[in-house]
């Protein structure tokens, strides 16, 4: 989905690179056997995750939110969302979000690579591991589609570019020290055009979690029409399976009202959760935007996911 919204560390080459082979060891582990995670991405984390979590029916476990490369890491918001007794998830986006375009020269992955951005990368990575606490970084999602300027195909990059990227990054936060960072790679729901999953993977040692973005548009917002979680994040799951066996987000999901029954939509998504045991957690995207996907969008919306949530058993954050 479309969002608006250095200190130097001197270390040898090689023991970047073993800092960043590592960085699984560090990784953020799944919750128990039979337990998952409930998590929101709020238009605003305060007083919305409050809100989402009282009219859901329980405390959430993930907060995601999103920021771009225009700023610093944030410790005020990861402080905050860690005082909700929430996990931190940060999309972590490699463009001028107020621009808001695809084509952002300054931001190509052929920059990114050459290291235009390395004393960014430390400093926030610097800051992330003062902050000390664990936290996701959800870096460069949905790269398999077209409408970001670090996908493939766009903004002048080339294929083999976002692996390259994503690697680069990886082994410069690694190198500053941020062990606490838990590294989720991050897809939109396969549909036809969109580029090979398999293509875009930058390998296991520099993934510790895989993530998936399920939107139903209906006939409110142009996806594809009106289909069920199923009928989108299966054929995904599937795809991604075929070359990683990481733990799996659903990272942003949400449905519209227009072209059907939003709380059957619900109702069928916690269904299908409970046959999964795959998915180890979900955050709602619980923004009114392009339409309004919050779970408040209705009456029958809010009691579909609240008792959908009366049926889980939810795990607590890492923190």
């Amino acid at each position: 989905m479309r969002h608006g919204g250095g200190l130097l560390v001197s270390v040898l080459v090689a023991i970047g690179l073993s800092l960043g082979c590592a960085q699984a060891d560090a990784a953020i582990a799944p919750p128990p056997a039979g337990t998952t995670w409930l998590g929101v991405a709020p238009q605003t984390v305060t007083p919305g995750v409050a809100q989402f979590a009282a009219d859901a029916g329980h405390s959430v476990g993930l907060v995601e939110y999103f920021r771009d490369w225009q700023q610093g890491f944030d410790t005020a918001t990861a402080n905050s969302v860690r005082a909700l007794g929430a996990t931190p998830v940060v999309t972590w986006e490699p463009w001028n979000a107020s621009v808001g375009t695809v084509n952002q020269p300054l931001y190509s992955l052929s920059r990114i690579i050459s290291g235009a951005y390395d004393s960014y990368i430390r400093s926030w990575a610097t800051a992330a591991a003062a902050w000390g606490h664990p936290l996701f970084v959800r870096f460069a999602h949905e790269m398999n589609g077209n409408w970001y300027p670090w996908s493939e195909g766009v903004n002048g990059n080339r294929t083999g570019d976002f692996v390259r990227a994503w690697r680069h990054v990886h082994d410069v936060v690694a190198a500053a020290g941020a062990r606490n960072i838990s590294w989720i790679w991050s897809v939109n729901r396969d549909y036809t055009g969109s580029t090979p999953l398999a293509e875009l993977y930058p390998g296991d040692a520099y993934v510790d979690w895989d993530g998936v973005d399920v939107y139903n548009g209906g006939t409110a917002v142009s996806m594809g029409g009106w289909l069920t979680f199923s009928q989108m994040f299966d054929p995904t799951y599937k795809d991604i399976r075929t070359f990683s066996a990481k733990p799996l987000l659903i990272n942003e999901m949400a449905s519209a009202e227009a072209g059907g029954s939003k709380s059957a939509w619900i109702s069928a998504f916690f269904a299908a959760l409970h046959a999964d045991s795959g998915i180890r957690g979900f955050c709602w995207f619980n923004f009114n935007k392009e339409t309004d996907w919050r779970i408040e969008s209705s009456a029958s919306a809010r009691s579909a996911f609240a008792a959908g949530v009366t049926g889980l058993s939810l795990a607590p954050a890492v923190l």
